[in-house]
């Protein structure tokens, strides 16, 4: 039987690094699974936040790679302030830590980029692929944002095509992400924003959602939306299905809290370190058996307020390590850290990495707020303890509690339904969308 076709329009592809890129590349690696043959369309000469060569192990060797050149105006960003890098990956500094420069590099983003950036990209896209579709068979497409211009390149060859079968996967979400406030949009910049999602929710044939409560917010907005989170890839390091992981160290020489990842100011959570700082001076034990790890890109100022504390001589800071490496660092951990931004509009965002840290078995202490779907997560898997960014005596007992458990050589918990995450199974689930 023929395999179907499905073009997946994506700025992020390996070798780019981070969390955005992996949705795609792993529904790509299982969908020839299940019949459906991937064709990825995606910049030629894209400017990447980061990169991670390690990657391209999961691009499958036969893949058809479509591309074309885009212009994005970030070097002239950068030129006029470094920390502009930072906007590539969705990050800002905020309240007195925001100069002038930020504060103008911010409007300017939000009023002249509209979506963002990498709009320019949007009308040779379309213009090249019309022409693609109609001389290739394709039975549906794909745009993932952000960036959210890429959907503006599906509503543009909907409106061309109308027979088209459009699917918009929102990664994170677009008015409603919690950046979305710090952009310092004019009124029409945000009602131009907010069209544009109209837009694309009304003409998609189906929205994705990465959560439960994007979904329901789409849907709200008059998507037709469903939910598929992301997961965790088995095949990654030795990760199970179980939640346990083959090769997991039991009692190693110190009891380490793990953040692997991008943290910025927007998530930092400043009680979880006022609760070490009280533990490793009231606790001799702890102060001498613990260890905080950090794996990934740290936010400078966040970084020198942990190592001016007494925290000080406790941290072990990796920097950026490939994706199979980071697993290895999440796997050699007692306890792992996710940290989402403190609003109530951000209880919709599940974090990609909470599927690996799920997969290593070990337990998981989050920050976010309230009622927050990574809670739901963590309460049906037994996986670890949701709190608000206002705790901070119920923070220190479950980190005593958990420390205690490392001790007596209690590692491992119970967790209990996972293998729903795994990338497999996701495809399945896509596919039965499809």
């Amino acid at each position: 039987m023929e395999q179907k076709k499905i073009l997946i329009i994506t700025y992020y592809w390996p070798p780019a690094g981070g969390p955005g890129v992996q949705r795609w590349l792993k529904f790509a690696k299982y969908l020839p699974e299940f019949g459906w043959k991937p064709v990825i369309y995606t910049p030629e000469n894209p400017s990447y936040p980061l990169l991670d060569e390690s990657l391209m192990k999961d691009v499958p060797e036969d893949i058809e790679m479509v591309r074309t050149k885009i212009w994005e105006p970030y070097q002239l960003a950068e030129k006029l302030n470094k920390s502009n890098k930072k906007f590539k990956a969705g990050q800002f500094d905020v309240g007195k830590n925001q100069s002038w420069k930020s504060r103008l590099s911010i409007w300017v983003r939000g009023n002249f980029f509209i979506p963002d950036a990498r709009v320019f990209w949007v009308k040779p896209s379309i213009r090249f692929l019309e022409k693609y579709l109609k001389e290739n068979k394709i039975d549906v497409i794909v745009t993932s944002g952000p960036p959210h211009s890429l959907h503006l390149i599906g509503l543009g060859l909907k409106n061309k095509l109308p027979d088209l079968k459009w699917i918009a996967d929102f990664r994170d979400p677009w008015t409603k992400i919690s950046y979305y406030k710090h952009l310092k949009l004019t009124q029409s910049s945000d009602k131009k924003h907010r069209q544009l999602e109209a837009d694309v929710f009304k003409n998609a044939d189906i929205t994705l959602a990465t959560s439960y409560t994007d979904a329901e917010n789409f849907r709200k907005s008059g998507a037709n939306a469903v939910c598929i989170t992301n997961g965790f890839d088995e095949s990654d390091s030795g990760e199970r299905q179980t939640g346990q992981s083959a090769n997991s160290p039991v009692h190693q020489g110190k009891f380490t809290l793990s953040y692997i990842g991008v943290l910025e100011q927007l998530r930092n959570p400043e009680n979880l370190w006022k609760v070490l700082n009280e533990l490793v001076k009231e606790d001799a034990e702890f102060a001498a058996r613990f260890s905080l790890k950090f794996v990934g890109r740290i936010d400078d100022k966040i970084l020198t307020s942990i190592e001016t504390s007494d925290l000080k001589n406790h941290i072990l800071n990796l920097g950026y390590l490939s994706h199979g490496k980071a697993v290895e660092e999440m796997q050699s951990s007692d306890m792992l850290l996710i940290t989402n931004f403190p609003n109530e509009a951000s209880k919709g965002i599940i974090p990609g990495k909470i599927f690996e840290y799920l997969a290593s078995g070990k337990q998981i202490l989050s920050f976010g707020p309230d009622q927050a779907d990574v809670a739901r997560i963590l309460e049906e898997t037994n996986a670890g303890k949701h709190f608000s960014y206002q705790d901070t005596e119920s923070v220190k007992k479950f980190i005593l509690e958990k420390f205690e458990h490392w001790k007596n050589g209690n590692t491992m918990e119970n967790t209990q339904g996972i293998e729903q995450f795994s990338r497999r199974n996701l495809t399945k689930q896509l596919v039965e969308i499809l």
